[in-house]
């Protein structure tokens, strides 16, 4: 795909900011507002009010300018579609919605003639079936991971567990949520995970899911935005997720939670993100791990990154601070190569320190485009 005919056809005096309708779709829309772009949100039917109703643009109120509602959201493939947000001069911010709703990612990869701003391929690394996936990643660079039982990646083996461990198997009805359960042991692995399977509480593949162990600690997700532009690695939040119905568990005794587990499974599903900030003296392993991931990006080889422009805009490291003899440290076990999807964490005041004000990620991704549209650069961070 030639990007760069495709923005030389764009007039970029009139900028549009495409997103799918929802994940990050408001934090994006609102930052592309705040420095003067137009906004375009593909939505999917019956899920659209939101995008058309409650935050339609109307004067000075709202922050979504045009809506294209489709059936379903991989309705952005349609060459109808592609189309008019060529026509609108339109630079899309991808997010997970673009990996798990579409049954062929790779039609995204390269048949979706839109200029992406982020990586067009990185995306898929964060899923552990991948030949190359986050943990191979994170490791390559030197950054700290759990312990992955069966080797990197941790695929279909539950030998020789040895302490508590998470597996990330899929869910039955929604193959793109996780329903995470905890053993500690080989043959609690097969007891539950068959169990779970029978009930069609996870799907059948659940040996192939990844065995990694349990961390235990405080979980920090590290909210990052690498310009290509400056050069520059900035830290714009930190958060931790809320889960339905781990959070409702946590707030029963230890006796409630014994009773409540005999009739209402535990689950990890995420439904939200709380702003909180970490100790000063932990910021430096931050940045460092952040430096890291964007060095070992920039590595890559072609057959994973095309353009071999490695990391641009928001990514994310998901991970817990342990303590371990009189020091702390920090462990990895998630990635997002793109915008997380944590307004919240504009809360935190990390981003104010360097930008004099708090800014969110979305206000980020806004301000990155009008310096590159400024500095005539646009194809530095889009593929």
């Amino acid at each position: 795909m030639d990007i760069s005919s495709i923005l030389n056809g764009y007039d970029t005096s009139d900028i549009t900011v495409g997103v799918l309708g929802g994940h990050s779709a408001l934090d994006v829309s609102h930052g592309a507002k705040q420095f003067g772009f137009n906004t375009v949100c593909i939505a999917r039917e019956g899920r659209e009010k939101t995008f058309e109703k409650y935050y339609k643009t109307r004067g000075e109120r709202g922050c979504i300018d045009t809506v294209i509602v489709k059936e379903g959201f991989d309705g952005v493939l349609d060459a109808d579609v592609q189309g008019k947000l060529r026509k609108m001069n339109t630079i899309f911010v991808h997010n997970r919605y673009f990996w798990v709703y579409f049954d062929d990612f790779s039609q995204v990869e390269k048949n979706f003639e839109v200029p992406i701003f982020g990586s067009r391929t990185l995306l898929k690394i964060e899923e552990g079936d991948q030949p190359y996936n986050q943990y191979h990643l994170l490791q390559d660079a030197g950054i700290r991971t759990p312990k992955i039982y069966n080797g990197v990646g941790g695929k279909g083996l539950g030998v020789g567990i040895d302490r508590p461990v998470i597996v990330k198997a899929a869910e039955a009805e929604r193959g793109y949520e996780r329903a995470f359960f905890v053993v500690t042991s080989d043959e609690e692995y097969e007891r539950i995970g068959s169990q779970m399977e029978a009930e069609g509480k996870i799907a059948s593949n659940w040996r192939e899911a990844t065995v990694e162990e349990f961390v235990v600690g405080a979980p920090i997700n590290f909210n990052y935005f690498y310009s290509p532009l400056t050069g520059e690695l900035e830290l714009m939040g930190t958060d931790t997720r809320r889960q339905t119905n781990l959070d409702g568990f946590l707030r029963m005794t230890a006796p409630q939670q014994i009773q409540a587990l005999q009739s209402v499974p535990l689950k990890m599903i995420e439904t939200g993100h709380i702003a909180c900030t970490v100790k000063e003296s932990i910021l430096e392993k931050a940045f460092d791990m952040g430096e890291k991931f964007v060095a070992q990006c920039k590595k890559l080889p072609k057959d994973l990154d095309p353009s071999g422009k490695g990391m641009i805009g928001p990514f994310a490291l998901q991970g817990a601070v342990v303590a371990e003899e009189g020091r702390e440290d920090i462990v990895i076990f998630d990635v997002s190569f793109r915008i997380p999807g944590s307004p919240g964490s504009r809360a935190t005041p990390y981003s104010g320190y360097l930008h004099g004000e708090s800014m969110s990620v979305g206000e980020r991704i806004g301000l990155e485009i009008k310096s590159a549209v400024e500095q005539g650069r646009l194809e530095e961070i889009v593929t």
